[in-house]
């Protein structure tokens, strides 16, 4: 079996109130429910779910660790391409979403913002800028289709 064709499904979102947390995916994202229990909501984006999770109801799933608390501090970061920051945080702002930060230009040719939802989790909006924008570096700005990455950033020791 080969990792590299494989492609993720699924990524199970802990939250301390699930009905925020549903509300905040169906208003700020638009997304549809696709399932729902009293532990858990799913939506879909193009080709990743996201499964939303009563942190109480958790512990069973990742034991040992623990669940880590919404200010235990950041781990990952999930990142939307879009095509106009600036009006997307325009929607996020209608919505009464708050940036934590942008939009801004970063050196590596991509103009980003950032945002938490209501369970403590980092959403970043990115546009490739156009070499007419500033420097680009090789291979951004080639394919401008939406997408979900994941970014994983370790919390430090």
């Amino acid at each position: 079996m080969s990792w590299s064709s494989k492609s993720i499904d699924f990524i199970t979102l802990f939250t301390e109130d699930l009905e925020q947390s549903k509300a905040f995916y169906q208003d700020v994202f638009g997304l549809r429910l696709i399932f729902e229990d009293e532990n858990s909501a799913v939506f879909r984006f193009a080709n990743t779910g996201i499964n939303l999770l009563r942190a109480g109801a958790a512990g069973e799933l990742i034991r040992p660790p623990a669940v880590a608390s919404r200010d235990a501090g950041a781990r990952l970061v999930f990142t939307i391409g879009v095509d106009d920051v600036d009006a997307v945080c325009a929607e996020l702002a209608a919505h009464g979403v708050d940036l934590l930060n942008g939009p801004v230009n970063r050196p590596w040719g991509v103009r980003t913002a950032s945002f938490t939802d209501p369970g403590g989790h980092i959403w970043e909006i990115a546009q490739e800028l156009s070499r007419a924008d500033g420097p680009s570096p090789a291979g951004v700005g080639e394919n401008p289709r939406t997408r979900v990455v994941l970014a994983v950033y370790p919390l430090p020791a």
